[in-house]
């Protein structure tokens, strides 16, 4: 892969992540959408343009071991489907009312926290470098969340701390799966239908906006399917260090645009807390390189760094 092609890739891939917190953030504070709606459209149009990729691969399959891997065009599981719902409920009620850069530094934040966990869960062994990093992160979130003129609104922020621990899991279980875009149209079919379950839960409270459906669809269609689906391109030409520092732009992209489309003011207390939370997972994913590029080496890093 060239490098302009990568170049290109990625940063589509990183405009995608944080473009779903600004679709999500404009749907929500600027349409009379709903989040469970916009939740249920979100995924069902991810799910479609996933399956229509899947299927189209199939078609495309030169091989005969090419067109059996396709065959099973629909993979991923329950389990993961819950993650991904969980993950996708929460990111969109806690943006009714968090702004768009605090919404994905927690997220990022989670996400990234409960990665580390997991692989500490695992066995891996963190350096003393990699330790004060995670201690700084946590404490940036900690002071982030104290009770304060500028501190986030406390509901918001715990379902969008819930978005990113669920987002986290989902990650964390996709190591290991052979084919990746199988998996994701799979598990955002069935998280699809959980969300519409939902939907038919709470219908009375439901509203519905042309542009906040507008949104919603390119969320899920663009941001979310076209956009994972970039990334997995993407990190065939990455190191897992590469992957997970390019990540650190998100919540700095999601927190620019929100100044840009909607106005939100970037306060003191988002930026200090920005250095603190990215620089304290910088110090411990730039040290991560031997634990996850062994993962890519085995063909596994599509779940190594995913948010």
């Amino acid at each position: 892969m060239s490098s302009t092609r990568l170049t290109l890739l990625t940063l589509f891939a990183m405009l995608s992540f944080a473009g779903n917190s600004v679709l999500c953030r404009l749907a929500l504070k600027q349409t009379s959408i709903d989040a469970t709606s916009f939740t249920a459209i979100r995924l069902v149009s991810g799910a479609l343009i996933l399956t229509l990729l899947v299927l189209y691969r199939r078609r495309s399959a030169s091989g005969t071991a090419e067109r059996h891997t396709a065959h099973r065009a629909i993979g991923g599981s329950w389990s993961s489907a819950c993650a991904l719902f969980v993950y996708a409920a929460g990111f969109s009620f806690a943006y009714v009312s968090l702004p768009t850069g605090t919404g994905a530094l927690l997220l990022f934040g989670a996400v990234q926290a409960t990665m580390i966990l997991g692989g500490l869960w695992s066995g891996e062994r963190l350096s003393a470098r990699q330790i004060t990093g995670f201690l700084l992160a946590l404490v940036g979130l900690i002071v982030f969340m104290l009770p304060g003129l500028s501190a986030p609104p406390l509901p918001g922020a715990l379902l969008m701390l819930s978005a990113g621990f669920a987002w986290g899991i989902y990650s964390l279980r996709g190591r290991g799966v052979a084919n990746a875009s199988n998996a994701t149209a799979g598990n955002f079919l069935r998280a699809a239908l959980l969300s519409i379950m939902l939907s038919a839960v709470l219908l009375a409270q439901q509203k519905l906006d042309e542009w906040g459906i507008l949104y919603a669809v390119l969320s899920g269609a663009i941001a979310s399917g076209i956009g994972y689906t970039v990334w997995y391109a993407a990190l065939r030409g990455l190191t897992a260090t590469r992957a997970a520092s390019v990540q650190l732009s998100v919540p700095v992209i999601a927190a620019l645009a929100g100044v840009l489309f909607l106005h939100e003011p970037i306060t003191m207390r988002l930026l200090l807390a920005s250095v603190v939370i990215l620089g304290g997972v910088g110090l411990v994913v730039v040290n991560k390189r031997s634990t996850c590029d062994s993962v890519n080496a085995e063909g596994k890093n599509g779940a190594c760094h995913n948010v």
